[in-house]
């Protein structure tokens, strides 16, 4: 996570404002008199140290669009895959219908396929507020009811 001479660390205090130190034990600490500014720290450090996790929410932005579908960076330097089938709910005819680059999407971890590639799927995500529709889905459908009698 430091980098070449404490590059990666240089480049999170420069751009956020925070002051970051790493223990030897390897403890991260950050402070900031900014709430934000540590926030945007921490995202940062937490996007290098980690890997992005299957039906999590992440933000994003739009970098590449083609016929099959957008590529978002999502997580750090990660980027994936929203097939057009994963765009909207409706049927997508052009990817460029829905997303240019750029944008800013909210995406859905699915998974990865047999080749390491990285799955997202937007109509997953309410692009207003970052609510997981599948998971309301589930939560709103009716409980099984019990047979009676027993």
């Amino acid at each position: 996570m430091i980098g070449t001479g404490g590059k990666v660390i240089r480049e999170i205090v420069e751009k956020t404002g925070a002051k970051v130190n790493i223990e030897d034990d390897g403890t991260v600490k950050v402070a900031s008199n900014d709430g934000e500014a540590m926030k945007a720290a921490i995202k940062w450090i937490k996007s290098i140290a980690s890997d992005p996790e299957i039906g999590q929410i992440y933000e994003g932005t739009v970098v590449k669009v083609m016929e099959f579908g957008a590529f978002v960076n999502f997580f750090g330097a990660k980027d994936g895959l929203v097939h057009i089938s994963q765009l909207a709910a409706s049927r997508v005819q052009k990817t460029s219908d829905v997303v240019k680059e750029g944008d800013k999407v909210k995406v859905k971890l699915l998974g990865f396929d047999d080749r390491g590639k990285t799955r997202l799927s937007m109509k997953a995500v309410d692009q207003e507020t970052g609510e997981d529709l599948e998971a309301k889905q589930k939560s709103d459908a009716p409980a099984p009811r019990e047979a009676a009698g027993e």
